[in-house]
């Protein structure tokens, strides 16, 4: 499941990227039930960005913000309460890092539901159901 964090530069301070991955990866496999899954945690992955403020922009004008989006299959981040207490702790994850500075109504989250079929784990292509069963949900 890929989570990409961008980031206005400035916003976290340098190197603390990749505390903000490990934190909200462990925040995501939890409110999923699956923090000590073997077949679900290595298939977390991420980028990170980080971009300088004349690259981020909010009505138009330049501004620093911080962007939390995952990739996930239609049975992740589907739960209302899951959706509202990770991604409440992914924006406090984001705000403690930035020592308090990066207001919580800058930190910006999303998901993004794929196409049942296109997880592709170890060179073969599973669908929801296939992949749930992988991960022991099956």
């Amino acid at each position: 499941m890929p989570l990409t964090l961008t980031f206005t530069e400035g916003v976290l301070p340098k190197g603390s990227e990749s505390q903000a991955v490990a934190r909200i990866t462990e925040a995501f496999l939890r409110h999923h039930g699956l923090a000590d899954n073997k077949a679900m945690a290595p298939n977390v992955i991420a980028q990170v960005h980080v971009l300088p403020r004349s690259s981020t922009f909010s009505g138009g004008k330049e501004f620093a913000g911080a962007w939390i989006e995952w990739k996930v299959p239609s049975f992740a981040l589907a739960d209302r309460k899951v959706q509202q207490e990770f991604f409440a702790e992914a924006t406090e994850i984001v705000h403690e890092l930035s020592g308090g500075r990066q207001p919580k109504n800058h930190i910006y989250s999303n998901a993004v539901h794929t196409v049942d079929g296109s997880w592709n784990w170890d060179g073969k292509a599973l669908t929801n159901a296939e992949l749930s069963e992988v991960i022991g949900w099956g």
